[in-house]
């Protein structure tokens, strides 16, 4: 009678709703996104048929997570680890696809180690904090931290998929929570500033002369008072500013490849090519604008059914809820993510464990960056990297890991009070 009194009782019930119902709403969208009304929902010939199927596949490894003992998660952790991270080396040598090597492809199925590898560190990083009690005034602890998250981070890249690599970033919340110096975050936030500033501004000398002219008149009217140590700080921090704007222009123009370079400029100068690579984002927002307040109507959307925005059932299926529910349906749509992720919150504080709880919040940290992202994307807030909406967007390996995600956590979650007392 424990298995069953677990499974009703135990699990939290209001994630598994809304868990549910997004993925219900993400699959009836995605039929939405290229509809063609002689061909059934079900066709597993159009995107919503597959996705359907791996619906299937995800309810299956839903109560698999749910019968395993739960301990396992914290006992092979590294060993999930180094399994994806073999993945993501021999995922490099595979055929390239669009430009990137990505994909494992057996005949039609196609799998994408990246997705999971997200999973994968969020267990690592939740052992390597409940075993070792990591100090991030240690060295020693910091280059641990940095290199669980860094290397698949750096893997990723090497495909190349910008996209997934930023998600890892989200891994900082999950640290800040463990007791990261706020400071780091703040000196985050000024170098995004930096960058930005540096994208907007033509001349980088300008902005270099700026930088020389603040610290010298830092130095004259203070410099008196000063200790020496907090001198050699300014100068430091000036050159490492100097540095990191000379550092975005030489990676902008140098390293990035011309498409990514051209999705950059667009966002900071709108307009500029509106039939090249600014064409996905413009169709994108004119679909959302079309909608209204109520929406056209499900499967009404004449943008959507038109195909004017590419890659809609993916990259850009927000616009499709735009265009056919309205502001009030994307509202609705936000309200349920952000429940979401206030309720994995609340899971995430009220773990037993620090290893339950670290990766309590790295699941909502994922989340949250998919969240923001692809929606930022969709409405020209964010350049176009790749992202997908949780549960919305077309995509097996990605709905398989955000089920993972949320599950395994959910499994956590049901023995915290067995965490407590073993």
């Amino acid at each position: 009678m424990r298995r069953p009194d677990l499974l009703i009782n135990k699990v939290d019930w209001l994630v598994t709703v809304i868990y549910g119902v997004l993925v219900l709403l993400g699959w009836l969208n995605i039929y939405a996104a290229s509809y063609n009304p002689e061909v059934s929902i079900f066709s597993t010939g159009i995107n919503s048929g597959r996705q359907l199927l791996w619906i299937g596949v995800c309810l299956i490894t839903i109560m698999f997570i749910l019968v395993i003992d739960f301990k396992i998660y914290n006992s092979t952790a590294y060993f999930i680890y180094g399994f994806f991270i073999l993945l993501l080396i021999g995922v490099l040598f595979t055929r390239s696809v669009s430009g990137a090597s990505s994909w494992f492809q057996i005949g039609s199925f196609k799998f994408q180690p990246s997705e999971l590898t997200k999973f994968a560190t969020a267990l690592t990083l939740a052992k390597y904090f409940n075993d070792h009690n990591p100090r991030f005034d240690r060295i020693k602890s910091l280059g641990f931290m940095l290199m669980i998250i860094g290397t698949p981070m750096g893997l990723i890249l090497l495909q190349p998929d910008a996209g997934t690599t930023l998600i890892f970033g989200a891994f900082v919340l999950v640290l800040y929570r463990e007791g990261l110096n706020p400071m780091i975050l703040v000196i985050g936030l000024v170098a995004i500033t930096l960058v930005v500033l540096t994208l907007l501004v033509a001349n980088d000398w300008f902005l270099v002369g700026g930088i020389v002219l603040i610290t010298a008149a830092i130095i004259i009217f203070w410099g008196k008072n000063m200790k020496t140590k907090r001198l050699i700080r300014i100068i430091v921090g000036a050159l490492l500013i100097i540095g990191i704007i000379f550092s975005v222009d030489y990676l902008v123009n140098e390293v990035l490849p011309p498409h990514q370079q051209k999705r950059i400029m667009v966002l900071f100068n709108p307009g500029s090519d509106p039939l090249g690579v600014e064409y996905n984002v413009t169709q994108s927002k004119i679909a959302i604008g079309s909608g209204g307040w109520f929406g056209k109507g499900y499967l009404q959307g004449t943008q959507t059914s038109g195909g004017y925005v590419p890659e809609q059932s993916t990259d850009f299926i927000f616009s499709t809820i735009g265009e056919e529910h309205g502001w009030m349906g994307s509202l609705v749509l936000i309200v349920l993510f952000s429940v979401l992720f206030l309720r994995l919150l609340f899971i995430s504080e009220r773990q037993k464990s620090r290893f339950a709880r670290v990766y309590g919040y790295s699941v909502v940290s994922i989340f949250f960056f998919h969240f923001m992202i692809n929606i930022g994307m969709s409405i020209g807030l964010f350049p176009v990297i790749g992202i997908p909406l949780p549960f919305f967007s077309y995509g097996g390996s990605s709905l398989w890991s955000f089920t993972i995600l949320i599950f395994v956590l959910l499994k956590i979650d049901a023995h915290r009070m067995q965490v407590f007392t073993r």
